[in-house]
Order: structure tokens, then C-alpha cells, then sequence
């Protein structure tokens, strides 16, 4: 993987200075999902800190085999509203909060637990019917009512482009999202994170403002079936 992070690497400060960006300003998270525990361990030594996992269950069972993972959690894939508690205070970031009822779920963990959890607001941007997120044009009432919850606290905002060669889709997805970004940042409640572009895209992604990229593919090769 090492190799393979070292020519990741260089494809994001290749697209980073395509875009006139600072490659400082784009972080990966290595997505584990369906890889064994030593793809962590790897991952970390390597100096990947940002763990992505789709599946709750996955993702515990991988933090309790490595209770002291110097490494920070994320929460990647679809969260159900009923597993909102197990998934409180266990990532450093949630980044599929789709719905109301999941930021009620999830305030209401967090406040049980004492904890503040930092989340994103996941968005549809491509109105794909097999895909969650808020559509584009509901984010706003979602984020405005996550900045509410006083146990939430409010990233950016995440989205997934189509599954497709067409770079025109895929960008105009990634742009939309960086728009929408831009448009619900204010003085008094930033939105700094935007988080965007996986394996087959992500150079795209950086042109178009990712901060996070959610990587696994390309870092770990295929999963074993």
C-alpha cells in the first residue's frame, strides 16, 4: 500500500496545483471496509490517520480488536436511524446525516452520552433514486436544522457522483455540492469541509474543492469477495 499511497499522493498535488490549491488542504480518508484489521494497522504506519468504514458493525468490531488505534474514525456509509446510538462518540466524523429523524437519533445518543458529534450532511446532488441524501434543494432546511442541535456539530457537507466515464456528470456533481457548500456558509457557522471524490474520480473532486477524499480502491486494491 505504500507505493500506492506514494503515487496517490502525487496525483493529488498534481490535481491540487492543476486547480491552484495548497495539496495541504486535501485529506484522505483510507476506507477499510472489507479489508482485515492489518489494512488499518498498514494505513497508519503508513501515516493514514483518517479511517473510513461503511458498515457500523464492521467498524466496532475493527475498534474493539484495537482499542488504542491512533487513528481517527469516520463513519462513510449509510447510517440507519436505529444504529445512531452505537455509532455516537465511536467516529470522529459521521458523514450521512440524510434526514431530520437521523439528526433527532443522533442528538439524542450524543446527549446521553455527554458527547458532541461532528457530522456531515449528505447530499443527493445527482438525484440518483438508488443513493441516500438530502436532495440539493431540501439541504438547506437539513442544515439549518442541524445547527441546531446542540450535541451536533455541523461539518460540510458529503456526496457521491455517478457511477460513470462521463467527466461532465461527474464534475457538475462535485461542483454542485462545492456551490451548495458556499451558498450555506456564513460569517457565524463555517462549513469547512466538503467531502468528495473516491477511488475512480477524485482527481476531479480536488478540481472542483474536495477538502476529504474517501479512498480505498486505489490505496488497498480490490477487496477479496
Amino acid at each position: 500500500m505504500v507505493m500506492h499511497l506514494e503515487a496517490v499522493r502525487a496525483r493529488v498535488a498534481q490535481a491540487a496545483e492543476r486547480a491552484r490549491r495548497d495539496p495541504a488542504g486535501v485529506g484522505i480518508v483510507a476506507v477499510t471496509k472489507g479489508h482485515p484489521l492489518a489494512a488499518v494497522r498498514e494505513a497508519a504506519a503508513a501515516g493514514l490517520l483518517d479511517i473510513g468504514e461503511n458498515r457500523v458493525q464492521e467498524a466496532l468490531e475493527k475498534q474493539e480488536a484495537w482499542p488504542d488505534a491512533p487513528v481517527r474514525w469516520h463513519l462513510i456509509g449509510h447510517l440507519q436511524s436505529n444504529k445512531a446510538r452505537r455509532a455516537v462518540g465511536r467516529f470522529a466524523l459521521v458523514h450521512s446525516l440524510d434526514s431530520a429523524h437521523l439528526a433527532d437519533e443522533l442528538e439524542k445518543a450524543a446527549a446521553a452520552a455527554g458527547v458532541v458529534q461532528e457530522v456531515l450532511v449528505q447530499v443527493n446532488v445527482a438525484r440518483e433514486p438508488q443513493k441516500t441524501g438530502v436532495a440539493p434543494e431540501q439541504a438547506d432546511e437539513l442544515v439549518q436544522y442541524v445547527r441546531s442541535k446542540p450535541h451536533l456539530r455541523l461539518q460540510g457537507l458529503m456526496t457521491m457522483a455517478p457511477l460513470t466515464d462521463d467527466v461532465v456528470v461527474i464534475r457538475t456533481t462535485f461542483r454542485g455540492l462545492r456551490e451548495l457548500r458556499d451558498r450555506l456558509t456564513t460569517p457565524d457557522s463555517r462549513l469547512p469541509t466538503v467531502s468528495m471524490g473516491m477511488s475512480s474520480d477524485f482527481e476531479i473532486a480536488i478540481e472542483e474543492g474536495a477538502t476529504l477524499l474517501r479512498l480505498g480502491t486505489v490505496l488497498f486494491g480490490e477487496r477479496e469477495p
